[in-house]
C-alpha cells in the first residue's frame, strides 16, 4: 500500500474486525445474541464504520455509553437496537425517546422516572435493568423483593433485559467473579419466580467471554475489546482464552525532520534527555495531543526502518523524538509505526500500555481526532 498523505493516520481493517466478530460469535455459541460495544467511538476505531461491519456480519445489538453516542449512530442511518449503558440524565429523555434508544436503568428511582416520562408521552419504552452485583459502580443494590415491587408498578416502562458487569473476570487469584455471578443469579431466580423473565440477560464482556465465565443460561454477551483485537492477560491459573482475535488498527506517523546531534546535547523540554554520544534523531509528527502517551517520554519505543527504536526526551503536544542512530536510510517524509507491524517487529496497544503504565483500552481510546482514520 502506498504512503498516505497524512501527518498521522490510523489504518483500520474492516476485514479483521469482521474476523474478530466471527471469533466472538463462535465463542458465544448458538442461541446467544451478541451486543457489540462501540462506545468511545468504537475504542478509537470509528463507531459508525465498526457498527456497519458488525451489522453486515449479523450482530443483533449495539452498545454505547451515552445518548449522544447513540444519536450519532442513528444519524448515520443505523437502525439496530442500541443500548445506552451508562444511563441518561433527565434532560436527555426527549432525545433518548426520539432516537429510539434503549436505556440501561441503574436505580429504582430512575425506573420510576422513566415510567413517568413514558406514561406522559403515551409511549412504551423498553429498558435494561442493571444490577450492581459487587462492582459498586452503576446499578441497583436493591434486594429482589424491592425490584419486584417496583416492576409491578410499571405500565409503560418494559423490562426487556437485565444485566450486570464484572469487575475482574480475568483475575483468577480472586473470588470476586464467582461472588458477582452468584449474586446476579439469585436476583434472576427470584425475578423469574415472581413471573418476570426478560428477553435478554447479559453480564459477559470480552474477558468473561474469553475465559468462559459466562453461565450457560445467559442469552446475550457484549464484547468490546475483542472486536478490536484484544483480550486482557489473565492473572493466576486460567484456561486458554476462547477467542482468537488480532488487532484491527495500525497507527503510523511521518518523520518531519532528521538531524545529527553531538554528545552531550540536550533533547526536548527540560533537557530531559542528554545524548550519551553523537546521535541521529528524528522528529515525528505526533505527540500527546494525538494520543502518544506522555508517560512514554524516555521509555517508549516505535518501529522505524523495521526496528524497534527508543523515544528520547519529553513527548510534546505535537511532536515525538526518536533515536535512529542505527540507520542512515530514514529521511523526512518517511513513515514510522506507532502501533502495528513492520516485518517481524510489532507493537500492539497492550505492549505500549505496559511501557506507559496504563491499560490497552486507554491507548486505543486516546488516539486523537486529528489522527486520520483510514478504512480498508
Amino acid at each position: 500500500m502506498p504512503q498516505l498523505p497524512y501527518r498521522s493516520y490510523a489504518l483500520i481493517s474492516r476485514e479483521q474486525i469482521a474476523r474478530n466478530y466471527g471469533s466472538v460469535r463462535a465463542a458465544a455459541g448458538s442461541g446467544v445474541a451478541v451486543m457489540a460495544v462501540v462506545k468511545a467511538d468504537a475504542y478509537g476505531h470509528g463507531a459508525v464504520e465498526v457498527a456497519r461491519v458488525v451489522i453486515a456480519s449479523g450482530v443483533e445489538w449495539l452498545a454505547v455509553s451515552s445518548v449522544a453516542e447513540g444519536l450519532t449512530l442513528r444519524r448515520a442511518g443505523i437502525k439496530k437496537p442500541v443500548l445506552v449503558m451508562t444511563g441518561f440524565l433527565p434532560q436527555e429523555w426527549p432525545a433518548l425517546l426520539d432516537g429510539a434508544l434503549t436505556p440501561a436503568v441503574h436505580s429504582l428511582a430512575d425506573l420510576a422516572a422513566l415510567e413517568h416520562v413514558a406514561r406522559e408521552s403515551g409511549t412504551a419504552v423498553n429498558y435494561h435493568l442493571k444490577i450492581d452485583s459487587g462492582m459498586h459502580r452503576l446499578g441497583t443494590r436493591a434486594p429482589a423483593e424491592e425490584i419486584i415491587a417496583a416492576l409491578r408498578l410499571t405500565t409503560h416502562a418494559r423490562l426487556e433485559g437485565i444485566m450486570t458487569h464484572f469487575a475482574s473476570p480475568a483475575d483468577y487469584t480472586s473470588k470476586q467473579t464467582e461472588d458477582q455471578s452468584a449474586y446476579f443469579s439469585n436476583i434472576i431466580e427470584e425475578l423469574r419466580a415472581a413471573g418476570f423473565a426478560p428477553e435478554h440477560i447479559h453480564m459477559s464482556s470480552t474477558n468473561a467471554l474469553a475465559y468462559k465465565r459466562n453461565p450457560s443460561w445467559l442469552t446475550m454477551v457484549r464484547p468490546g475489546h475483542a472486536l478490536y483485537g484484544y483480550v486482557s492477560p489473565a492473572r493466576g491459573v486460567a484456561p486458554k482464552p476462547a477467542l482468537n482475535v488480532k488487532p484491527a488498527l495500525t497507527w503510523k506517523t511521518k518523520i518531519l525532520t532528521v538531524k545529527d546531534i553531538p554528545q552531550g546535547a540536550l533533547v526536548g523540554y527540560g533537557g530531559a534527555f542528554r545524548a550519551p554520544e553523537a546521535m541521529r534523531i528524528a522528529i515525528l509528527a505526533a505527540g500527546y495531543a494525538d494520543g502518544v502517551p506522555h508517560r512514554l517520554s524516555n521509555r517508549g519505543k516505535v518501529i522505524a526502518g523495521g526496528k524497534l527504536v527508543p523515544i528520547v526526551g519529553t513527548i510534546c503536544m505535537d511532536l515525538t523524538t526518536i533515536d535512529i542512530s542505527q540507520t542512515t536510510a530514514l529521511r523526512a517524509g518517511d513513515e514510522v509505526t506507532l502501533i502495528g507491524r513492520e516485518g517481524d517487529v510489532s507493537l500492539d496497544a497492550q505492549q505500549i500500555a505496559q511501557m506507559a503504565g496504563t491499560i490497552s483500552y486507554s491507548i486505543l481510546c486516546g488516539i486523537g481526532s486529528r489522527v486520520e482514520r483510514v478504512y480498508v
